[in-house]
């Protein structure tokens, strides 16, 4: 029998659809079901590739007992943190102020009439393990709590709000924007990004792509911002981070070595990365493995992770089922795997995977054990592998061997072709001939579906405009920079689904469910997507005149679609009182303890720092200084915390360079790709065809304009003037 979520469009709700929990959805009857009862409410929130929110669904939510008990004393409900980052963000600060740490799955006890909370935890084993109390015995301790001690209930309550509230409204001291409060905050978040420690490692690529601007300056610092900037991108082209049979990043890595990675694919992660390594080539720092993997990541995308109506998907699982019995068992020098791709007469190996392990195993997509590979590689294959890959016959993953170089570089065609025949057994083809590559929606078609390979992962195939947002930035700033047509146009596809698709009476809306659109969209849409259009803009000028060109929108029409989306995004989430971006829209409010206005970082750049660079660039790119107003209000909102944690906002700090060392080009059509492609971090290109007689571009700081430049010579250096005039 199934509970309410069954419903949803959400892969995680539907995921626990079939618990004996009554779940309900987060809706005005939910809670007002908890008022009228006056029961408290058990609020779970996660995420679809959240492993340990798959191990407590399994488990602690599965349970009878538990279920039993959750259903008489509270209400149980589920949140889709991808759907509502607005409810998730609240909570995740509650849990922080309670516990002094967050993570995933987030469960939180609220009271019912405010709900505010007064205890939450992470995951709850079902007995007593890892440190943690079983969750029934939390579950009868809360209650017990709730109905004999309402003072302390009252007084939690009270102290959890007025936090909530006083962190919202950052009441802090303004503080001064100057050069030095810039130049603190860039060696602090460079420092983060040198700094190693021996827990998991993450991309933080808002983090590394500030320090990366800094590689400019001539500060003194205890960094070498280049050197710094460039190990991160060797950590993340040459990592296990990176899957280097089949393109893409996965999310993290669970060591400091950057080498056993927890092995979901988000799609934010990927266009982040893919931004930063373009930057990287664009700032001189030309490694072939960053082009590489910038092309094994857009292969990855176009065969695994595009809709056919263009858009990105959001994400891939961490665990797979396993077959029975491995797809190939050649090796020999003239061997080939059995299935070459889908012709009339070919035969996967592999028919299902109903007999294989009856739980998902993590990394089991990914992952080869040393048997395998000398099953699979030519003896010279398997010898030149060891030598540029950490492959041991022990592995490095519970026996098995994840794939992570030794060396940067180009990889030899030997190598290549090894990595070829390890492709064809995961994807039952060679890479020339798999092509696209069905996504697996859910469990049920992961096991009982027909593979040609190995069984994939289950991809949540729903469209966030926020993460296709940054996937859009990427293709496009890599388009640039490498002069390939192809990643534009994928660029353009996803950016036109969403501009054609994603507004309802009116208005943006945050998440597209197989041409459904849904969820009014959060500040975080309509930054990375104002961000996106503005790079499309960019990269659309180096098309020339072409025949690519006349296949793609021309540059104006993404500046004017830029232009649109910010009206939309200053009328319903400007803070008029307190400058800067709520997170939510003022008609879509009525449900949060308050509203905040994002600005940390955190797996993705804050929406604040994001939509304030981008008010500069189109203070120069269009006649209306509002922007630049706005763009100083706003620096000025959260100025107190750019002071006080300048290491808790980059994104912030990235805005306060755009604004202080804002530049825009104007030069000639054929002058615009070449500097465009070059690494620019706070300049924007205009063409301009009627240049006065033997001027070759202008360049202007904000509201004044330097002297004609007449030869490149000059050109280059009034535009590194203005990138770091004081």
């Amino acid at each position: 029998m199934v509970n309410r979520l069954a419903q949803s469009q959400s892969l995680y709700l539907r995921k626990h659809a079939e618990n004996p929990i009554d779940w309900w959805p987060w809706c005005d009857e939910a809670l007002e079901t908890a008022r009228s009862e006056n029961k408290p409410i058990f609020l779970s929130i996660g995420y679809s590739s959240c492993h340990w929110c798959t191990v407590m669904e399994g488990e602690a939510f599965s349970d009878r007992a538990i279920a039993q008990y959750m259903n008489e004393h509270f209400i149980p409900i589920k949140v889709d943190r991808e759907e509502r980052p607005d409810i998730d963000s609240i909570y995740m600060q509650t849990l922080q102020m309670m516990t002094g740490q967050g993570g995933w799955p987030l469960n939180v006890f609220l009271t019912p009439d405010e709900r505010v909370p007064f205890y939450g935890g992470t995951y709850f084993p079902v007995e007593p393990r890892y440190g943690r109390p079983g969750f029934l015995e939390v579950l009868q301790a809360i209650r017990r709590f709730y109905d004999t001690e309402k003072g302390k209930v009252e007084a939690f309550k009270a102290e959890i709000l007025g936090n909530l509230q006083q962190t919202a409204a950052l009441s802090g001291v303004t503080a001064e924007l100057n050069r030095e409060l810039f130049q603190k905050g860039l060696e602090l978040n460079t420092g983060i990004v040198a700094g190693s420690n021996p827990g998991p490692s993450f991309p933080m690529i808002p983090y590394a792509e500030l320090a990366l601007r800094g590689t400019r300056f001539n500060f003194e610092s205890k960094y070498d911002s280049k050197q710094v900037c460039t190990q991160r991108g060797l950590d993340l082209a040459l990592g296990g981070i990176y899957d280097h049979v089949g393109g893409g990043f996965h999310r993290y890595t669970v060591d400091a070595t950057w080498t056993v990675p927890h092995f979901e694919k988000m799609l934010y992660d990927n266009g982040q990365i893919v931004e930063y390594l373009a930057n990287l080539w664009s700032a001189g720092i030309q490694e072939p493995a960053f082009e590489s993997a910038i092309a094994g990541t857009v292969e990855w995308l176009k065969r695994e992770m595009i809709a056919p109506t263009g858009y990105f998907y959001a994400a891939q699982d961490a665990d797979s089922f396993t077959p029975p019995t491995p797809p190939y068992q050649g090796g020999a020098e003239n061997s080939t795997p059995p299935y070459q791709g889908e012709t009339e007469n070919s035969t996967p190996p592999y028919q299902g995977g109903a007999t294989g392990g009856s739980e998902p195993e993590e990394g089991a997509f990914y992952v080869w054990t040393y048997a395998e590979l000398e099953q699979l590689l030519t003896a010279e294959e398997l010898a030149e592998i060891k030598a540029q890959f950490t492959v041991s016959r022990s592995g490095n993953f519970e026996g098995k061997n994840v794939l992570q170089r030794r060396h940067p570089g180009k990889l030899s065609d030997r190598v290549e072709k090894a990595l070829a025949k390890l492709f064809a057994v995961r994807y039952g083809g060679n890479p020339d001939s798999v092509k696209t590559f069905p996504p697996a929606r859910n469990n049920q078609e992961a096991k009982n579906d027909s593979w040609p390979g190995r069984i994939p992962a289950v991809t949540d195939t729903k469209m966030i405009a926020a993460w296709n947002s940054l996937m859009i930035s990427g293709l496009a700033r890599a388009a640039a920079v490498f002069g390939n047509w192809e990643y534009l146009e994928l660029a353009v596809k996803a950016a036109n689904f969403i501009l054609d698709n994603q507004w309802t009476d009116g208005r943006f809306q945050r998440l597209n469910y197989d041409g459904q659109s849904a969820v009014t969209a959060q500040s975080e849409d309509y930054a990375l997507f104002v961000k996106a259009l503005l790079d499309l803009h960019q990269a659309s000028l180096t098309l020339g005149n072409g025949e690519e060109a006349k296949q793609l929108p021309n540059s104006q029409f993404w500046l004017e679609k830029a232009v649109q989306v910010q009206e939309e995004f200053d009328e319903f989430l400007w803070s008029v009182e307190l400058g800067g971006y709520y997170n939510t829209a003022k008609d879509a409010s009525g449900d949060l303890l308050v509203r905040e206005r994002s600005y940390i970082d955190n797996a993705t750049p804050a929406a604040n720092g994001i939509a304030i660079a981008s008010l500069v660039r189109l203070a120069l790119l269009g006649p209306n200084l509002e922007y630049l107003d706005r763009a100083q209000q706003g620096l000025q909102a959260f100025s107190s915390i750019v002071q006080d944690a300048p290491q808790a906002c980059p994104s912030l700090l990235s805005a306060i360079d755009w604004y202080q060392h804002s530049t825009l080009i104007r030069t000639t059509p054929d002058r615009i790709a070449g500097l465009i492609s070059q690494y620019y971090p706070t300049a924007v290109c205009q063409i301009e065809a009627d240049l006065p007689e033997g001027v070759i571009g202008l360049v202007c700081e904000c509201l004044t304009c330097k002297e004609p430049a007449k030869s490149q010579e000059r050109l280059l250096e009034e535009i590194l003037q203005s990138q770091t005039r004081v």
